[in-house]
């Protein structure tokens, strides 16, 4: 982690605000710029990118893939019916 600080502060004070803004938002963060200006402290930081994996519901599971289906359980995803989905409205 990147931790700058720009003004009259101890490092003590800087692990603070790390402390906090990790706790607040349950994230690890990535940099930290802490502005001090007399009484009053200027935080910029960035958070650590979190990994998303899509999950969808396919027959009845929520699955992200499908790589540890047997072949029964692929043999009915691949034969059922997809519907499509219209967008806008149809001409009169």
């Amino acid at each position: 982690m990147n931790i700058q600080i720009t003004g009259n502060a101890p490092a003590l004070e800087a692990q603070a605000y790390v402390d906090y803004l990790e706790k607040k938002h349950n994230r690890k963060l990535k940099s930290l710029d802490v502005q001090i200006d007399g009484d009053f402290a200027d935080l910029n930081y960035e958070f650590e990118h979190v990994p998303f994996e899509r999950i969808r519901r396919i027959t009845g599971y929520l699955v992200g893939t499908m790589e540890q289906w047997n072949n029964a359980k692929s043999a009915e995803e691949h034969d059922r019916v997809k519907h499509e989905v219209n967008i806008g409205m149809e001409k009169l």
